[in-house]
């Protein structure tokens, strides 16, 4: 369904010149499983909107700017970047944010205790090669002594000339290695400490970053494609937010929650997903009448979930048609997730 005109900026290139890319089989996106480039890709359909296209067309015009997605958990925030990578041919890389990630870690992480250890190994080594040669006083093990040590002290220096043994890149530090421009995806940055998002927008601005345990810069070879999810848990700073795109993902509206259905479901009738989403749609504008405050509503994720359940209705097709006509919840624990959602299960059927 993306029909991405990229404008992907090329020394060759002006801004607007780029290749018109099709997809040849709209329901081959990629599956939440898969959280890097390097893992086996499994395919799932992405519908994106209109606006959706545009905005990430934008981001590949600006690319020096990640676009900031925010919307109502399971709306496809995280799938948005996933499914451009795809579209695109372009690694993918994904790095969740946690409450104590720091901006480095997601540059690199250097091993420093493994290689404090290494080091005493190697000394210890050299130690027991050469009481155990002293001890024989033979011309041959003081020879063989000399050759293992050279050996040890060799593989130790080469370890710390490169230091690549006890590196180890993060999801940014990859995008940022790999020869093939990337997508990369940092995933809910909200949960970050306050001055994350800012120090984030200094390594990216840098071009490269600085390994400071080896002393050297690691340049930038091709700069990815950034996509950054929030769930406005906190606010973001303002200086960060200058220098992003924005765009909030609505929630689909009910003939688009139906082609996402029949994009998963493409063997289903017509019949049963027009009536599934319906009683769908009623559901959640229950739960957005409530004045309970941010109560959670149904989300597509879950509709997918839901309607996957009710295709394998051991009652059979006819069986499910007949209980959505009645406006019943079939499988209710699959959407209703807090106590006094069961109150809506006979607030459908008024």
């Amino acid at each position: 369904m993306f029909n991405l005109k990229a404008a992907l900026c090329q020394q060759n290139k002006t801004p607007y010149e780029g290749t018109e890319v099709k997809l040849e089989n709209p329901n081959k996106l990629l599956n939440d499983n898969s959280k890097d480039s390097d893992k086996e890709r499994e395919w799932e359909p992405y519908i994106p909107p209109d606006e959706l296209i545009n905005v990430v067309n934008l981001t590949l015009l600006l690319e020096k700017r990640p676009l900031l997605l925010k919307g109502e958990p399971g709306c496809g925030k995280t799938r948005l970047a996933q499914a451009v990578a795809t579209e695109l041919n372009m690694p993918y890389y994904c790095w969740n944010i946690k409450s104590t990630t720091r901006a480095k870690d997601g540059l690199y992480r250097y091993d420093t205790v493994k290689r404090l250890q290494d080091s005493q190994l190697a000394g210890s080594q050299v130690s027991s090669i050469r009481e155990a040669a002293t001890a024989r006083l033979a011309t041959s093990d003081i020879i063989e002594e000399y050759s293992l040590i050279k050996k040890i002290e060799n593989n130790q220096e080469q370890n710390e000339e490169t230091g690549n043994f006890y590196l180890r890149y993060g999801a940014l530090g990859k995008a940022f290695s790999s020869d093939k421009q990337a997508v990369i995806l940092i995933d809910e940055i909200d949960k970050a400490d306050i001055d994350f998002p800012n120090d984030l927008l200094q390594e990216l601005d840098q071009g490269g970053f600085l390994i400071d345990e080896i002393g050297r810069r690691k340049e930038l070879i091709k700069r990815p494609i950034i996509f950054i999810t929030s769930n406005d848990e906190k606010d973001l700073p303002e200086a960060f937010l200058r220098r992003c795109l924005f765009h909030y993902i609505k929630f689909p509206k009910i003939e688009d929650l139906e082609k996402i259905v029949q994009a998963h479901f493409p063997e289903s009738g017509e019949d049963l997903i027009k009536m599934a989403v319906k009683n769908f749609c009623q559901l959640r504008s229950l739960m957005e009448k409530r004045e309970i405050s941010n109560a959670k509503k149904v989300t597509t994720s879950e509709l997918i979930d839901w309607y996957r359940v009710l295709v394998c209705n051991p009652d059979g097709e006819e069986d499910t048609k007949k209980q959505l006509m009645d406006k019943k919840i079939i499988f209710p624990e699959i959407l209703l997730k807090r106590l006094e959602d069961s109150t809506l299960i006979e607030e459908m059927r008024s």
